[in-house]
């Protein structure tokens, strides 16, 4: 029987080509090895690992949050201190330290322990180095001179010192007397003349403590007031903060200075009652009984002063705060096991590791305090 159509040799060869590659093409694929395939990954189900969700909100699962450490913790609303960030250096306690100066020119010789060194703990009145003044040719010439003349004056008046004695019969007392202290006078003259020209200056340590800061050399010429040793007792050390506001003065109910994951409370001392750089000087230091951390003299610091005035907020961790794209304070709250949102907040300063949000956050949520930049990485 013939076919009812029948095809043109060229058509039947195109047809059976055709058919040849539709079967082939399964079969490539189902061989083809792993990465070599074209098709479409499968989408993933909700909940199967960190993501950010349409709402902006972040879909994070239990065992994700372990390995970020992630933790929270609930906010309450109090009354909390209102504080103010000042720039602060930290200063000399006049009573525990003070300055090694040259009263006049001269030479620096090495007391006798040596010079001290950086770090080295001295007692207060210990002899430092010593100080030889620096003369000229002529002025030496001249104290000589003038050394020579009263020796000279002071071994004549001996010799009448002793004629008289043995005349003391027809001598009046009193001429004797009197020639007897000229000779002590000339004497003593003479012997502070001369240790003038021998006399070096010794430079002692002002209190007890450590030395912070040598700038002297054995052989060192020097001029008059220049500075050649500091010394200071570490734990009793002051920090100074400038305030444009003058009126803080009257509101200080404390400070805190954080260094080094450290917080240290700080006491007032007091206020200046003139104007440093068109701002006015406080004084404050560290708290009776706390650990202070190592503070180095002239190291400038942040500092958060309290006032006694009070505004109502919730106070949390200052690493738990955060800006959003538009350059916004926020923090992430938990909402739901595996659910965090963001909120956008505003905050006060506490004490440099604490802040305090006054609008943004109610009573008793839950805020991401730990590993909250992890968290807002996630996209």
């Amino acid at each position: 029987m013939k076919p009812l159509i029948e095809l043109h040799p060229r058509l039947r060869a195109l047809a059976a080509l055709l058919l040849l590659s539709g079967l082939a093409w399964p079969l490539a694929s189902a061989l083809a090895g792993p990465g070599h395939d074209h098709e479409e990954p499968a989408a993933s189900l909700p909940g199967q690992g960190p993501q950010r969700q349409a709402d902006g909100a972040v879909f994070l699962p239990k065992p994700a949050q372990r390995q970020m450490g992630l933790r929270t913790q609930p906010v309450h609303m109090a009354a909390l201190p209102r504080s103010v960030e000042l720039n602060a250096r930290v200063v000399l306690d006049p009573n525990a330290g003070g300055r090694v100066q040259a009263m006049a020119a001269g030479r620096l010789v090495a007391g006798p322990q040596g010079l001290p060194s950086l770090g080295q703990a001295v007692q207060k009145g210990q002899i430092l180095a010593w100080l030889e003044p620096a003369t000229g040719a002529l002025e030496r010439a001249s104290q000589a001179a003038q050394l020579a003349e009263l020796k000279a004056a002071a071994e004549l008046a001996q010799k009448r010192l002793k004629r008289l004695r043995e005349l003391a019969d027809t001598v009046p007392r009193k001429e004797i007397e009197a020639l007897e202290a000229e000779a002590q006078s000339l004497q003593s003259r003479g012997l502070a003349l001369s240790g003038g020209l021998q006399a070096r200056e010794a430079l002692r340590a002002p209190a007890s403590g450590v030395i912070a800061s040598a700038n002297a050399y054995a052989g060192q010429v020097v001029e008059a007031r220049e500075l050649l040793f500091e010394v200071l007792d570490p734990q009793r050390l002051r920090i100074e903060a400038l305030a444009f506001d003058a009126a803080l003065a009257a509101d200080v109910a404390g400070a805190t200075l954080a260094l080094g994951g450290q917080r240290l409370a700080l006491d007032f001392v007091g206020a200046g009652l003139s104007l440093r750089e068109q701002a006015l000087p406080l004084v404050f230091k560290p708290r009776a009984g706390e650990s202070a951390p190592p503070l180095l003299l002239g190291q400038t610091l942040k500092l958060w002063v309290q006032t006694r005035s009070q505004v109502q907020g919730l106070a949390l961790p200052a690493a738990a705060l955060l800006r959003n794209p538009a350059n916004q304070a926020m923090v992430w709250v938990k909402t739901a096991p595996e659910r965090f949102e963001p909120r956008v907040v505003q905050v006060q300063a506490l004490d440099g590791a604490s802040v305090a949000v006054t609008a943004g956050l109610r009573d008793g949520d839950r805020v991401v305090s730990e590993a909250a930049g992890l968290l807002n990485q996630i996209r």
